[in-house]
């Protein structure tokens, strides 16, 4: 499996992949990473989450029953609530989010796919998604498997990450580019 130097050095690269070597001996890839999922959209979606992770103030052993209940409540793998309580002990559940980004990329190389990430200014149908991913997916040569967001500060158009590549027709960046070449003629 071939990674980046950038994951595998960082912090976050280091936890996700001891989680992932534990996770293929286990043979429960697939389940943590669907558990890993669900806290990167409950992350997403509570604001009081995000904070409480990043706290300082908030004590190891307050923050590994609160990582706990989270586990109970999202139903969570054995293995990711026994990790997480990890994070919490060695203070470093702030690294969550980049564990969950980590993890997902370490997966996907695995098995031999790409992750793109594609920002539209309007939600995306499931038709356009489908298209998107296969020409995608010719481009790159591999299976890609892609997360949509919905940015409405691009206007128009998409803005599609894979990897260390951007391929950028947003309307917000064309108008930009236009507005530049207009100040220097």
């Amino acid at each position: 499996m071939e990674l980046s130097a950038g994951i595998q050095a960082s912090l976050a690269g280091r936890y996700a992949s001891a989680l992932f070597d534990l996770a293929s001996e286990a043979g429960t890839v697939t389940a943590v990473e669907s558990d890993l999922d669900k806290l990167d959209s409950a992350l997403r979606e509570s604001k009081e989450l995000s904070a409480l992770i990043n706290n300082p103030e908030i004590s190891r052993s307050q923050l590994a029953s609160v990582m706990a209940g989270i586990g109970d409540h999202l139903g969570l793998s054995e293995l990711t609530k026994n990790f997480l309580g990890v994070l919490a002990n060695n203070r470093r559940v702030s690294k969550l989010p980049g564990v969950i980004r980590a993890f997902s990329i370490i997966a996907a190389a695995q098995r031999g796919e790409v992750q793109a990430e594609v920002a539209s200014a309007h939600a995306l149908t499931d038709a356009q998604l489908i298209e998107l991913e296969s020409k995608l997916r010719a481009r790159e040569g591999r299976t890609v498997k892609l997360k949509s967001r919905v940015d409405p500060d691009l206007l128009g158009g998409l803005v599609v990450t894979i990897g260390s590549k951007r391929i950028d027709s947003s309307i917000r960046t064309r108008l930009n580019s236009l507005a530049q070449a207009m100040k220097t003629a």
